[in-house]
C-alpha cells in the first residue's frame, strides 16, 4: 500500500488515505467541531452566513484545540514521517463547509501563503505580506513549500453532488506556474473518514454544490511542514511538533 500512495504523491501531488477514521470518530469529531465553530465572539476566525452557519474557519487550532493532535494516530504518523521526515510539525488548521443552500466554489489556484510570527522583516524568500483573521502571512518560496503536506481529514462523503475538490494531477511540479487550460481536470471524491494527501503546489480549485443537495462538505484542513525552521529569522506562527 505504501508504495502505491507515495507513488501516486510524487507523480500526481495527491494521494487518497482511505478510512483512517472510524464512523464513530468522525461522529464525535464533527459534533464536538461544530460546537466550538458555533461559539459567541469567534467572528474574527469563523465565516458564518445569516443563519449563523459556519462555512469556513481560520485559526482552527485557538478555536478548537483537539485539532493540534488529532493527527497523532496510525497509519498518519508514518506517512508524515515517511513524507516530510521525523522532525515535521503542524503549522495550520482551516475548516471548510457547503451547507445546503449556501454552497460557494474557488478558481484554479496554488496554495502559496503561510502564517507566520511576523510577516514585516525584510527577505529574499518571502513576499507579498498580508493579513487574514488577524494572523501575518506571507506568500512562501518554493523551497519552503516543496517541504510541506497538507492533510484534508474528510467529515462527509464527497460526491459530484456537494463540490468536490478538483485537481490538475502533476501540476505541483510546475512549482508556482499553472498550467494552461488544457490540462485534465480530476474530481476528488472521497468517504468520510477519509484522509486526502496533497502538495501545496498542486493546482486545484472547488466546484459549487447541487442546487437541491442536502449534503454538507466538511473538512479539516491541516497543514504540516518538514522543519521548525525557516529562513530570514521567520517563524512559523504555529509549530506543532510531532
Amino acid at each position: 500500500m505504501e508504495n502505491r500512495w507515495l507513488e501516486s504523491l510524487q507523480r500526481d501531488g495527491y494521494s487518497i488515505i482511505p478510512s483512517v477514521f472510524t464512523p464513530n470518530q468522525v461522529d464525535a469529531i464533527t459534533k464536538d467541531l461544530g460546537q466550538a465553530l458555533a461559539m459567541p465572539g469567534e467572528e474574527a476566525s469563523a465565516i458564518r452566513n445569516p443563519e449563523g452557519i459556519t462555512f469556513a474557519a481560520r485559526n482552527v487550532m485557538s478555536l478548537w484545540p483537539p485539532a493540534r493532535a488529532i493527527w497523532r494516530q496510525e497509519p498518519l504518523l508514518e506517512i508524515f514521517s515517511t513524507i516530510l521526515g521525523p522532525k515535521f510539525g503542524l503549522v495550520r488548521v482551516l475548516f471548510f463547509d457547503k451547507p445546503p443552500e449556501q454552497s460557494w466554489c474557488l478558481p484554479w489556484h496554488k496554495d502559496l501563503t503561510i502564517a507566520v510570527q511576523d510577516n514585516g522583516k525584510p527577505s529574499a524568500h518571502f513576499q507579498k505580506p498580508t493579513r487574514k483573521a488577524g494572523i501575518p502571512h506571507v506568500e512562501a518560496s518554493l523551497d519552503v513549500l516543496r517541504a510541506m503536506l497538507t492533510a484534508r481529514i474528510h467529515l462527509d462523503d464527497v460526491t459530484e453532488e456537494n463540490g468536490p475538490l478538483k485537481v490538475l494531477p502533476g501540476s505541483h511540479l510546475a512549482g508556482k506556474v499553472m498550467p494552461n487550460d488544457e490540462s485534465p481536470a480530476q474530481a476528488v471524491l472521497v468517504h468520510r473518514g477519509d484522509v486526502l494527501l496533497m502538495r501545496p503546489l498542486l493546482a486545484h480549485s472547488s466546484a459549487g454544490a447541487f442546487p437541491n443537495t442536502t449534503r454538507h462538505r466538511r473538512v479539516l484542513h491541516l497543514e504540516f511542514a518538514a522543519s521548525e525552521m525557516l529562513p530570514d529569522g521567520y517563524a512559523w506562527h504555529d509549530f506543532i511538533h510531532a
